[in-house]
């Protein structure tokens, strides 16, 4: 999957295995914001229709997917959902799908809501988004010191 960054919105995915978190830029693609927490499912894939409305309504021009990496950067069976999950949405949408990796996205995003006091286990659907816009921000920022080349 190539990675050249184009103008426009672009939609941070975070998947998990029970939800999926969802983050859109600014249209000049400068800045994530948390948008919305879906309910994964597999057996009809209403989640990836609804990512398929939410690049239409928010005229989203790249999608970057989370690719949950080990530390030792290898990849498990949490990346190769990921990798999957990626696919289907290259089918669905028309729309460039990009992987970027999120190592530690989702444990750094509640560690911070921890330390503000917030009770992430009740809040898992807003650790999610924030997941999602830690990984997009991480992609924005990465393919503007990389001149459009980060990801995969």
């Amino acid at each position: 999957m190539e990675s050249v960054a184009r103008p426009g919105r672009k939609l941070g995915v975070d998947v998990g295995s029970v939800r999926v978190g969802v983050a859109v830029s600014d249209p000049g693609g400068v800045l994530a914001t948390p948008l919305v927490t879906l309910r994964r499912d597999e057996r009809d894939g209403s989640d990836i229709r609804r990512l398929g409305e939410l690049v239409e309504e928010y005229e989203v021009v790249e999608v970057v997917v989370g690719l949950p990496r080990t530390l030792a950067n290898r990849e498990g069976p949490a990346a190769e959902a990921a990798r999957g999950y990626a696919a289907a949405l290259g089918e669905r949408l028309a729309v460039p799908v990009h992987l970027a990796d999120e190592r530690l996205s989702t444990v750094v995003v509640s560690r911070a809501m921890s330390a503000r006091g917030l009770n992430t286990r009740k809040q898992r659907g807003v650790v999610d988004q924030a997941a999602a816009a830690a990984i997009l921000q991480g992609w924005l920022d990465a393919n503007r010191a990389a001149g459009g080349e980060a990801g995969e």
